[in-house]
């Protein structure tokens, strides 16, 4: 089932540990309606930029997959409403400014990010149908910092975008 002009449910549901512990990961028709909403207005619009593709790492949890990933039941991957991802070639914190700077979301968080690598981690954005919070956060070991970290170089912070 199509969500999105590039992105799909089964790439959104798509969980490794769900297929070894033989767990159904499928949501209902709400959780897809987010998810579509996700895609239309989160995904869709960093993949027309960047011009490539983007695999997710995580979209949509059921509650059984969730708790075994250790998450909370509160989180926003069991509504349909957040996924993680990274691009290739394109540095995560260059990304996560990027959609700070011209995307509408509820949380964008930089996961476990080094200033020196900007492979490491990844991008958690989570988006609601209605009341975004637009709310930047950076979660490191030691727990969550309030924002983003500064981009080491000035062309960083406009990256250029490729062809579709």
């Amino acid at each position: 089932m199509r969500l999105s002009d590039h992105f799909y449910l089964h790439e959104m549901t798509r969980s490794q540990l769900a297929t070894r512990h033989q767990i159904v990961n499928q949501p209902n028709a709400t959780q897809i309606d987010a998810l579509r909403h996700l895609c239309r207005d989160v995904m869709e619009p960093v993949r027309r930029h960047f011009g490539v593709p983007i695999v997710p790492s995580s979209g949509f949890r059921c509650l059984t997959l969730n708790r075994l990933l250790g998450s909370q039941d509160t989180s926003k991957h069991c509504l349909g409403e957040a996924v993680d991802f990274e691009i290739i070639g394109v540095s995560n914190i260059c990304l996560a400014h990027w959609m700070a700077q011209n995307l509408v979301f509820d949380q964008l968080i930089l996961e476990y990010p080094q200033v020196d690598d900007g492979r490491a981690g990844w991008v958690h954005v989570s988006c609601r149908g209605a009341g975004n919070r637009g709310q930047c956060l950076t979660w490191r070991q030691n727990g969550y910092i309030g924002g983003l970290p500064k981009l080491k170089r000035v062309h960083e912070k406009f990256p250029t975008a490729q062809k579709t």
